[in-house]
């Protein structure tokens, strides 16, 4: 009994000791800090492309000439934004941050994409059969989008050895929703080498 006792009390203890070794190490950092851990596309490239381009649109021509023409600021909506890359990107949130970093221009608003609106229309149905009256929204008030923004991200890849090139393309274009005319075309490039040497800046 005493060696069955002591070969359970090794087992319980190896299996603790493992438990422990394997556990993940985990470490809470800023979500603003950038982290770069396998040198593919992340939260960081999506927010500084986002806020680089963004930035330059607003600063272009079509901008002044759009709010002398009108007296009023673009109104637009996002269209598809294209992953071509050879990475699985999440398109959504670079929109999102493509988004937000032009409304904080203070210079645009936006309107809700395809997908948004069809859940906002069916939201003002069910309030046109179950809220009061007084506080239904109408249909035929929504605000029409003056331009339209699309885009993509291509990236190229090379490898030697021990060491990655990763490159990545961004364009976008604004277009006149009206007339079809491209009145921005936008272009971002960022390079990463993934491996052992270093290399300045």
């Amino acid at each position: 009994m005493k060696k069955i006792a002591l070969m359970l009390a090794v087992l319980c203890f190896s299996a603790a000791l493992f438990s422990c070794s394997s556990a993940p190490k985990i470490t809470r950092v800023n979500a603003d800090e950038a982290i770069d851990l396998s040198g593919n596309w992340n939260d960081t490239d999506s927010k500084l492309v986002a806020d680089e381009m963004m930035a330059d649109s607003v600063a272009r021509p079509w901008m002044d000439n759009f709010i002398k023409a009108n007296q009023t600021k673009p109104r637009i909506i996002v269209g598809t934004v294209l992953n071509k890359s050879d990475e699985h990107i999440n398109t959504e949130t670079f929109v999102k941050d493509l988004e937000r970093s032009l409304i904080n221009t203070g210079k645009a608003t936006f309107v809700a994409s395809k997908a948004e609106r069809d859940e906002i229309r069916d939201e003002r149905m069910d309030q046109a059969d179950f809220s009061d009256p007084a506080t239904v929204k109408k249909f035929g008030k929504e605000i029409g989008a003056d331009f339209m923004l699309k885009g993509q991200i291509n990236t190229i890849t090379d490898a030697i050895k021990n060491e990655t090139l990763k490159y990545y393309q961004i364009e976008l274009e604004l277009v006149d929703i009206q007339t079809n005319e491209k009145v921005w075309i936008g272009q971002k490039k960022i390079k990463k080498v993934v491996g052992k040497k270093k290399y300045k800046a």
